[in-house]
C-alpha cells in the first residue's frame, strides 16, 4: 500500500484507516488473498488466437503525473471523408481476477479504491493494479478495445467492442499534455522521443473537442472541478487546493464518456443486462432556478439540461472568477450519480449531468469493481454466452456499490476535511468569505474560497441556502473528526 511518513501525515493516515474500517471498507487484504497474489507471478499472455494483435499502433496513456494504476489507453486514425477512428483499449482485469477468488472477494467488498491523502487504498492488490494488469509503458498486455468511428462533428457513427493485445509506447502526464497542446510548453520527453505521436495526439484532441462541442448542444453541463488536493511541503501540511480540469483531463474525459456509452449500447444490442451509471432529473431544480434568477439569468420551471447549460456558459464568459462557487452550488443540487440496472427490453434512467442516454462505468477496472461487472458481462456477450450475474445479484451489486462509493467518497473527504482543520487550527478567530454548500435539518455548511475547506456554520445559519456568498469566523476547529465549525458574520 501507498502510506506517507511525517507526523502530519501519520495523523492523517490513522484518521483514513479508522474511517475505512468505520464505513466497513477494508484497509488490508485478507491473508488468502495475499496468498492468490503470491501465486501470479506474470501478466495474462497476449498469443490467444482469439484476440487481435494492435501492439503495432501508437498507444498512449494519459493519466496523473504519479499514477501507475493505468486502466486505458487511446489511439486514433484518420479515415475516409473526415472520420477519425479513436481506439481505447481497457485494462483487461478479469484476465487475472476470477470471481470467487479472495482477491474477488475483497474488490467485491470495497468496490473502489480510496484515494486519501494519507494513504491510498487500493481495490485490488499494487501487483496487479500497477504491474500485472496495469497498462504500463513497453508493456504487453491484453484489453478490451472500444472502437468508435467519430464524424467531424463529433458524432460517433459507428462502434464495436473487442479483445485485443496492445502495447503502451509512452506513459503520459496530463499537466504536461495539456500545457504541450495549449502551447504554453514543449512535448513532454517521451511524447518527443515517439515518432509520430505528436500529430497522433493532436488528432486526439482536435476528435475529443468535437465530440465535446456535440455532447455540450445537448446539454451535457460544463460545471467546474469542486475537488481539492492537500498539500505537503515535505512532511509538514502545507495547504488544501481547488483542483482545476485542464484539457488533456477533457481529452480522456470526453473519450471515456463515449466509450461507455458504446459499451451500454453493445451490451443492450446483445441482449445482456447492464450495469448503468445514472443521474436522475434533479428534484431541487427550484432552487437551481432561483440561483440562475439571483445571477441575472433565467431558467425554465421544469428541469432542462439544454437550458441550464446554456446559463452556466454564459456565467462563465461573464463571472469567471465565481463560476467555480457557482459551480459548486449547482452540483449539490444537482444530487449524486447512482448504479442501477437496466434489464433486457426495459429503459433506465440516463444521465442528466452528461446529456447522455446510455451511460455505463467500463473503463477504469483496476479502481472500480462496476467496471469489472461489465468487463465479465461484455466478454460473455462476445462469447455468445449467458450474463454471469443473475439480476437479482446485479440489483444487490448496483445497491452495494452505490453505497460503498458514496461512503468511499465520505472517507476522502473526511480525510481532506482532518487537513483542512490541521491546517485551519491556528487561524481560529479570522474571518473568511465563502459559499453555503449544504443546508438542510442536519446543519448548514460553507466552503471557504481558499483554502479550500468546508466547515459548519454552528451560529447565525438561519435562513441561509445553498448558493448564497457568505462572511464566516472561524470559531473551532476538531482534527479528528475533520470538524470545522464557522460563526456567521
Amino acid at each position: 500500500m501507498s502510506t506517507a511518513s511525517g507526523s502530519n501525515r501519520s495523523r492523517l493516515q490513522a484518521i483514513a484507516r479508522r474511517a475505512m474500517l468505520e464505513r466497513g471498507l477494508l484497509p488490508e487484504f485478507s491473508a488468502a488473498a495475499r496468498a492468490e497474489l503470491a501465486a501470479l507471478t506474470a501478466a495474462a499472455p497476449v498469443d490467444d488466437a482469439a484476440v487481435r494483435d494492435l501492439r503495432d499502433r501508437l498507444w498512449c496513456s494519459i493519466d496523473n503525473d504519479d499514477s501507475r494504476d493505468l486502466d486505458q489507453l487511446s489511439v486514433a486514425e484518420s479515415r475516409d471523408k473526415g472520420v477519425v477512428r479513436v481506439l481505447v483499449a481497457v485494462a483487461d482485469v478479469d484476465a487475472l481476477v476470477k470471481p470467487g477468488t479472495a482477491i474477488d472477494d475483497h474488490a467485491r467488498t470495497n468496490t473502489t479504491t480510496v484515494y486519501t491523502a494519507a494513504e491510498i487504498f487500493p481495490m485490488l492488490p499494487e501487483k496487479l493494479s500497477t504491474d500485472l494488469t496495469s497498462l504500463g509503458e513497453d508493456d504487453d498486455r491484453l484489453a478490451m478495445v472500444v472502437e468508435m468511428d467519430v464524424t467531424s462533428d463529433g458524432e460517433v457513427a459507428a462502434s464495436n467492442v473487442y479483445r485485443a493485445a496492445v502495447r503502451n509506447r509512452a506513459k503520459l502526464a496530463y499537466n504536461g499534455v495539456a500545457a504541450w497542446l495549449e502551447g504554453n510548453a514543449s512535448a513532454p520527453e517521451r511524447l518527443a522521443a515517439v515518432k509520430g505521436l505528436d500529430d497522433q495526439l493532436r488528432m486526439q484532441d482536435r476528435t475529443a473537442q468535437a465530440m465535446r462541442r456535440r455532447r455540450f448542444a445537448h446539454g451535457a453541463l460544463t460545471l467546474g472541478s469542486t475537488d481539492a488536493h492537500v498539500v505537503f511541503d515535505g512532511d509538514t501540511l502545507a495547504d488544501v487546493r481547488s483542483d482545476e480540469q485542464n484539457r488533456a483531463q477533457a481529452l480522456i474525459e470526453d473519450f471515456m464518456i463515449a466509450a461507455n456509452g458504446v459499451v451500454a449500447r453493445f451490451l443492450r444490442a446483445k441482449g445482456l443486462p447492464t450495469l448503468r451509471r445514472v443521474l436522475p432529473v434533479p428534484t431541487r431544480w427550484p432552487r437551481i432556478v432561483q440561483i440562475a434568477t439571483e445571477a441575472g439569468g433565467h431558467l425554465p420551471a421544469e428541469p432542462d439540461a439544454a437550458a441550464l447549460e446554456a446559463f452556466l456558459t454564459d456565467r462563465r464568459t461573464a463571472d469567471p472568477t465565481g463560476f467555480a462557487d457557482l459551480s459548486l452550488s449547482i452540483i449539490k443540487l444537482l444530487g449524486s450519480g447512482a448504479y442501477a440496472v437496466e434489464r433486457p427490453g426495459a429503459t433506465a434512467d440516463g444521465h442528466f449531468g452528461l446529456a447522455v442516454r446510455d451511460y455505463t462505468h467500463s473503463t477504469a477496472p483496476n479502481r472500480r469493481f462496476p467496471d469489472v461487472i461489465t468487463q465479465r458481462l461484455l466478454k460473455a456477450a462476445l462469447n455468445g454466452g449467458t450474463a454471469p450475474y443473475g439480476l437479482d445479484e446485479l440489483d444487490e451489486l448496483a445497491r452495494h456499490c452505490t453505497e460503498q462509493e458514496d461512503d468511499a467518497s465520505r472517507i476522502e473527504r473526511q480525510v481532506r476535511k482532518s487537513a483542512a482543520a490541521l491546517l485551519m487550527a491556528s487561524r481560529v478567530g479570522q474571518r473568511f468569505d465563502g459559499i453555503v454548500t449544504g443546508a438542510s435539518s442536519k446543519g448548514t455548511w460553507v466552503r471557504l474560497l481558499r483554502p479550500a475547506a468546508e466547515g459548519k456554520v454552528v451560529r447565525g445559519e438561519r435562513g441561509l441556502d445553498v448558493g448564497e456568498r457568505v462572511h464566516v469566523e472561524l470559531v473551532h476547529t476538531d482534527v479528528d473528526r475533520g470538524f470545522i465549525d464557522f460563526a456567521r458574520v
